[in-house]
């Protein structure tokens, strides 16, 4: 068979090519496969991003003044009398006759009853009931080469010995300098060596959003750091007069408290001493003393053992809107004084309720708390001038700080209870029905309107209302005399002094239909 040129070339050509590229197939394929003696793998994933800064120079720095305290106190025996509370009838003779019940009791008693020289054993025989035992786990941190060292009140209130756990495991035993339970703060010292320790930091410079870095003794696990940010400024949590804390979210739990929290140069800008926590552990709110309330407090710690605190003698209030424009204030600043306490340098000096106290030797009050921290400043004896608002102007009174009492010999009112007499009326601007103390002086609230702006404010039945707008009331005419006055100066609401379970505090209510 012949076959024309042309075709015979076209042929050749194509069968050239299959052999080409079957080659080619195979020269990759086998170059996949076996490229000398080891597979050809990709590039492992890599990102360039930029990264977050890191805390470990700053924890590498601090931790050694960082320490564990370790607190233990005498426990009295349970039952003072040295009696087995398994035995007698109402004890282990009077158990049901069940064998392993009364089995099981008779281990237990082995196990945490007493031995034979009438002490409770708690796990093991203890026969000197003397010894300290556990009672309080919490941490604190170096401020001085020499061994002072700061933690929390509440970590060490119930102690009689104290140990410090340094970071590097020592166990090293410390003796209490002074606390201070207004501020949660106490101050220990440990002889003999020197140590790294940390300095307090300028809290004015703290922003919210600034890093922040926690460590502690969480749960006796030792030396932890956590890391977070500021959260807020100026919490009051209701914890005292003093409170301005920082809020950080850094995890804080049972076991920190008295431990130092960092800014990113080594400097404690606070101080744990508190978490929100409807469970118990960490929800990311804790509270930190801040370093400038630190600061002042632990000075005082170590060189007197006590903080020494001005006492101006006055209950205060906050200046709401309300009672700003019944007392033709400007704005809602400064700290309403409801009573001024017998004795008190204050009353001494003639401030009396009613007046708002706006400056103290010239710096601006804003609120209540503001002013205790201002006044908790100065030293017992100083002699300050203290602005006030009284009748619609500004008037300057010089006081003399005294010391201020311990809490529970602060001064109070004894006036008894109010009675009042039967006859009421109606003060129907208000929504209130009074009637005249029986003591000559105040009206007793006998019944509020439920719809009305005193019951909004609190207002109850049993209040006495002893005066309105600085001037004393015995009789409704007097209140309405007031109000009436008020209308007159152009104010749009009446100041009332209320009294209520010894207590003063004002209530301000608009002027018209309550």
């Amino acid at each position: 068979m012949n076959v024309a040129p042309n075709s015979y070339s076209r042929s050749r050509k194509r069968l050239l090519t299959a052999v080409a590229s079957l080659a080619l197939v195979g020269a990759i394929g086998a170059g996949a496969l076996t490229t000398g003696t080891s597979p050809v793998l990709a590039d492992a994933v890599r990102v360039e991003a930029p990264q977050m800064p890191s805390f470990a120079d700053v924890v590498e720095h601090v931790s050694p003044a960082v320490v564990s305290v370790k607190v233990k106190a005498k426990i009295e025996p349970t039952a003072d009398d040295g009696s087995d509370p398994f035995q007698g009838p109402d004890g282990f003779n009077n158990l049901p006759n069940n064998p392993q019940l009364r089995r099981f009791f008779k281990e237990f008693r082995g196990f945490g009853g007493q031995d034979q020289d009438g002490n409770r054993r708690f796990g093991r025989r203890d026969h000197n009931n003397d010894q300290p035992r556990p009672v309080a786990q919490g941490s604190g941190f170096f401020i001085s080469e020499d061994g002072y060292l700061v933690t929390n009140n509440h970590v060490v209130s119930e102690g009689s010995s104290f140990t410090v756990v340094t970071n590097d495991g020592k166990e090293l035993d410390a003796k209490l300098v002074g606390t201070d339970p207004r501020t949660d703060l106490a101050v220990l010292k440990v002889d003999g060596g020197k140590f790294t320790y940390v300095d307090f930091a300028d809290d004015s410079k703290v922003r919210v959003g600034d890093w922040v870095v926690a460590v502690g003794n969480p749960f006796g696990l030792g030396g932890t750091v956590t890391a977070g940010i500021v959260s807020a400024r100026g919490r009051d949590i209701g914890a005292g007069p003093y409170d301005d804390f920082l809020q950080i979210d850094a995890s804080v739990n049972r076991g920190n408290s008295g431990g130092p929290t960092f800014n990113l140069n080594g400097q404690v800008v606070g101080i744990n001493t508190a978490i929100f926590s409807p469970s118990g552990g960490s929800v990311g709110i804790a509270f930190d003393i801040p370093a400038s309330t630190a600061k002042e407090v632990v000075n005082d710690l170590m060189k007197n053992g006590a903080v020494q605190r001005g006492w101006l003698g006055v209950e205060i209030q906050p200046v709401t809107a309300d009672i700003a424009e019944s007392l033709g204030l400007k704005s809602d600043k400064g700290a309403l004084v409801s009573s001024a306490q017998e004795d008190g340098p204050g009353k001494k000096a003639g401030i009396v309720a009613g007046d708002v106290i706006t400056q103290v030797d010239g710096k601006d009050v804003g609120s209540p708390k503001e002013l205790a921290r201002v006044i908790g400043a100065y030293s017992p004896g100083k002699s300050v001038d203290v602005t006030v608002w009284r009748d619609g102007k500004s008037q300057s009174v010089k006081v003399d700080l005294g010391k201020l009492p311990a809490s529970d010999k602060q001064a109070s009112n004894d006036d008894g209870k109010q009675a009042a007499p039967d006859k009421p009326d109606t003060l129907a601007d208000l929504g209130l029905t009074v009637t005249k103390s029986d003591k000559g002086k105040g009206l007793v609230v006998t019944d509020v309107d439920p719809d009305s702006q005193a019951a909004d404010r609190g207002i109850q039945p049993g209040d006495v209302i002893t005066s309105v707008n600085s001037a004393e009331v015995s009789t409704p005419d007097d209140v309405t005399k007031a109000m009436s006055d008020a209308v007159k100066a152009g104010r749009k609401a009446v100041l009332m002094q209320i009294t209520r379970d010894d207590s003063n505090r004002f209530v301000a209510l608009p002027v018209g239909k309550g």
